[in-house]
């Protein structure tokens, strides 16, 4: 296993301008909120960064900026998210030629393959870089597509994955691949990216955490993994807890996409807080605003992050 990429790596927001532009400033501002709140690594162009809505232009932009900024303090991860394999790949060696530390990369979706072909779309991405891959498995983007839990631990033997970043929401399958990784002598990195209920992932074996809402509060999952590791699960509990109580600004947006109850929630806080400067989303999707915002925000008070 890299214990490189173990801990706290949360999937950075991409932030806009008013006028729908990358803003890179703002990029800055995320990265040094994240980096100073003690996480162990930044994951780019995940689905919290917006990525599907992103140009290739703009998608490089992010990368040269983050690893720029971050200038080695922590390692990057970077989304490689495209239909096929033969895109994937393109996307990842520009991800590699800017600096990545490793490449994030999913399942062939539009494209309807079986088990075998997904496991030579990992292989032939792989083969490719001379960076970690990682697999990202999130069925509610990819056809539904669940990652196979023998599927990854083979691949891991093989040393064609270092790890997986786990947005299934399916815990039992979770524990089953961490106890199949286990058995097979552990070559997989597993990152949970079930952000609320990071204290069970941990205790049953997970190496980390990818939290989305670790945006806007990374230092309650940094005690989090800290308490984890020396066995506290009274305190992780207790950090959990409060992470969940904040998580609920989630749920407040009514009848509007995933993309904008979820990222644009943490990123009307992120606004408050003065992180970024505008909650301003991808376009097609709407941000934020009315009483909506406020709700959002009255939760963020209670939480003392404004």
């Amino acid at each position: 296993m890299d214990t490189r990429f173990t801990g706290v790596i949360p999937p950075l927001i991409t932030p806009f301008t008013q006028d729908g532009a990358v803003d890179l400033d703002g990029l800055d501002r995320v990265i040094e909120h994240l980096v100073t709140g003690g996480v162990n690594g930044l994951f780019v162009l995940g689905s919290s960064g917006e990525t599907a809505y992103l140009t290739d232009a703009e998608r490089d932009a992010v990368i040269e900026r983050a690893v720029a900024t971050t200038a080695g303090r922590v390692p990057v991860l970077a989304g490689a998210i495209d239909t096929t394999a033969h895109r994937v790949i393109a996307q990842a060696r520009r991800a590699r030629g800017l600096g990545v530390d490793a490449v994030v990369a999913a399942c062939p979706f539009y494209a309807i393959n079986d088990a075998d072909e997904i496991a030579d779309h990992f292989r032939a991405i792989a083969a490719a870089i001379d960076v970690p891959l990682f697999a990202y498995d999130v069925p509610v983007r990819l056809n539904g597509v669940k990652l196979g839990c023998d599927m990854l631990v083979r691949l891991g033997v093989e040393g064609v994955l270092a790890g997986v970043k786990d947005s299934s929401g399916d815990d039992v399958g979770f524990r089953r691949l961490v106890a199949a990784n286990e058995a097979a002598g552990h070559p997989l990195v597993l990152l949970t990216g079930h952000e609320c209920v990071v204290d069970g992932m941990l205790l049953l074996g997970a190496d980390g955490v990818v939290p989305g809402y670790g945006n806007v509060e990374p230092r309650p999952y940094v005690e989090l993994w800290a308490a984890a590791r020396r066995g506290d699960w009274e305190e992780a509990r207790r950090l959990q807890e409060g992470i969940c109580a904040g998580f609920e600004i989630v749920r407040v947006p009514r009848g509007r996409s995933a993309d904008a109850t979820g990222i644009g929630a943490f990123k009307t806080v992120m606004q408050a807080q003065g992180t970024i400067a505008s909650n301003e989303m991808a376009f097609p999707v709407r941000a934020l605003e009315g009483e909506v915002k406020e709700r959002i925000l009255a939760i963020a008070r209670s939480r003392g992050l404004i």
